[in-house]
């Protein structure tokens, strides 16, 4: 049975601001600009007989048609069978960009793509079988452009599903379906288009892994060893690498939005989406669902151990309050280019305790600045004042004159934390065991706003030598950091003093075995 629909010439409100947002980041020029579809709205509806009925429902009403819920005129819930169906175009529908985007978003909490992607297709084949091969033929090459438009916004929108080679061999029977319509129709020709799009973006995120991979492997080289420290120091410091703190603060963000560029929205919903039981499935499941969204975290905890360690390293104290002096103008460039991530990580790594425990150091340090920042990022109240001036990048960002004021780059562990709390404080599926769409709305709200943030350009010229050292230059480990830190200003205590006496042992006894 097909999903009814709300009546034809009614319009789907977001809930809060959700649609609307989900809309901002897919612009109607991203649509395909070859496939144009006459009912290319939520407003067109599957079922005339709902429609010529002209039903209207306003302020507070909630209205049931068939196994779908709304509420002022807005998708609320529905079972998971109907919301399939709402996906699958005819040749008179096509669902609405934003419904398209949070089903496939939040649709893997309940069955996997392939499996979605299967049954879509295999509806949309059915419903053109009329028992006549000749009819068959021309009723599916009338729906294939908008068959195509939804694999299209499939690909490009949610590209590393296909890494799974079952999708791709769906994929491929597809468009072999598609050629059997019409070989020289436009149609085949744009799923051919789409399909090398979408190697070329699954070819440029392997060499990004790899890429990564190797850094990694680099920066994984343990520095010199801290019984020379003098000898350590000789690899340089930050400030040999690059003393001005607003070109620092530009190669950082270069790096963030380089990163946040290869995360996939989808990974945000699969970090806390059901295991599924064909995990050792080879091809998608080969490589984690969730890797570039955690290399993403391991780039913000590099970052602070770096700061953590360019402060501890310096063996005199007026370097080494040079140096924090450097990270805090750094942090405050990062504020203001809109660059949270990075002023976060900074003002980690200065809060750790082998650098917090500098006192004789942050004696020569004029800290009103830091204070400052820290103030900006204070966690009281849920990170009240963060999300003000996270507001207010955002505005900055909508209506921007420059490449520049366009730049958004939110404390991700905070984003992932808002995600996560929001999935686990609202329930997937209702009494009735309806689809709380209502929760999928709001998740796409928080996914989209990212996309929006990440599909930004950064303005800054790179620099290569700067840009090298700060993601392989080696860092210290928390022990190492520990003792770099009793080095340089002695322990104040007994318990320091015993754990000083640890850590030298516990480090001599991992250089000697290696």
């Amino acid at each position: 049975m097909e999903a009814a629909k709300p009546p034809e010439g009614s319009t789907l409100q977001e809930v809060g601001s959700g649609k609307k947002l989900i809309s901002a980041a897919f612009p109607k020029r991203a649509l395909p600009d070859c496939i144009t579809c006459s009912g290319g709205s939520e407003q067109s509806s599957r079922n005339n007989s709902v429609a010529a009925k002209g039903r209207r429902y306003g302020h507070g009403v909630t209205a049931s048609y068939g196994e779908m819920c709304y509420h002022d005129n807005s998708l609320v819930s529905a079972s998971l069978e109907a919301l399939i169906q709402h996906l699958v175009p005819t040749v008179d529908y096509y669902p609405d960009r934003s419904y398209v985007f949070t089903f496939l978003l939040s649709s893997r909490l309940f069955l996997h793509p392939y499996e979605l992607m299967t049954r879509v297709c295999h509806l949309c084949v059915e419903q053109q079988r009329s028992g006549d091969a000749l009819l068959d033929k021309i009723r599916f090459r009338e729906v294939a452009p908008k068959l195509v438009q939804l694999l299209t916004e499939w690909t490009e929108t949610f590209p590393y599903d296909f890494r799974d080679e079952r999708m791709m061999r769906c994929l491929n029977d597809m468009t072999q379906h598609v050629a059997r319509g019409d070989e020289v129709s436009y149609s085949w020709r744009a799923m051919q288009q789409m399909t090398q799009r979408l190697i070329k973006r699954l070819s440029a995120l392997g060499q990004y892994e790899e890429a990564v991979s190797a850094l990694s492997a680099v920066a994984m080289e343990r520095p010199a060893s801290l019984k020379g420290r003098q000898a350590a120091g000789q690899r340089g410091d930050v400030m040999s690498a690059c003393d001005d703190p607003f070109v620092l603060a530009q190669q950082l963000t270069h790096i963030e939005l380089d990163r946040l560029s290869f995360i996939g929205p989808e990974e945000f919903i699969q970090t806390f989406a059901m295991k599924d039981p064909l995990e050792n499935h080879k091809g998608f499941f080969r490589k984690r669902k969730t890797s570039n969204l955690e290399a993403y975290i391991n780039w913000f905890n590099r970052l602070s151990y770096l700061v953590a360690t360019e402060i501890c390293m310096p063996v005199k104290k007026k370097q080494r309050a040079r140096i924090i002096e450097f990270f805090i103008d750094v942090a405050q460039e990062c504020f203001n280019i809109g660059n949270f991530n990075s002023l976060m990580a900074i003002i980690t790594g200065m809060n750790m305790s082998p650098v917090a425990r500098l006192r004789k150091t942050w004696s020569k340090v004029n800290t009103d600045k830091f204070e400052i920042l820290e103030h900006q990022m204070d966690p009281s109240s849920n990170f009240t004042n963060y999300r003000t001036a996270l507001r207010g990048a955002t505005q900055r960002s909508e209506t921007a004159h420059s490449s520049q004021e366009k730049i958004v780059i939110p404390f991700f562990s905070l984003l992932i934390k808002d995600i996560y709390f929001l999935n686990e404080g609202c329930a997937s599926k209702l009494t009735n065991g309806h689809i709380n769409f209502e929760k999928l709305w709001e998740l796409a709200k928080q996914v989209s706003e990212f996309l929006v943030w990440r599909q930004v350009i950064c303005p800054f010229d790179r620099d290569r030598r700067i840009l090298q050292y700060l993601v392989t230059t080696p860092v210290f480990t928390e022990d190492e950091l520990h003792l770099a830190s009793y080095e340089s200003e002695g322990p104040e205590n007994n318990m320091e003093k015993d754990s000083r006496r640890s850590l030298r042992s516990s480090l001599l006894h991992r250089e000697n075995r290696s």
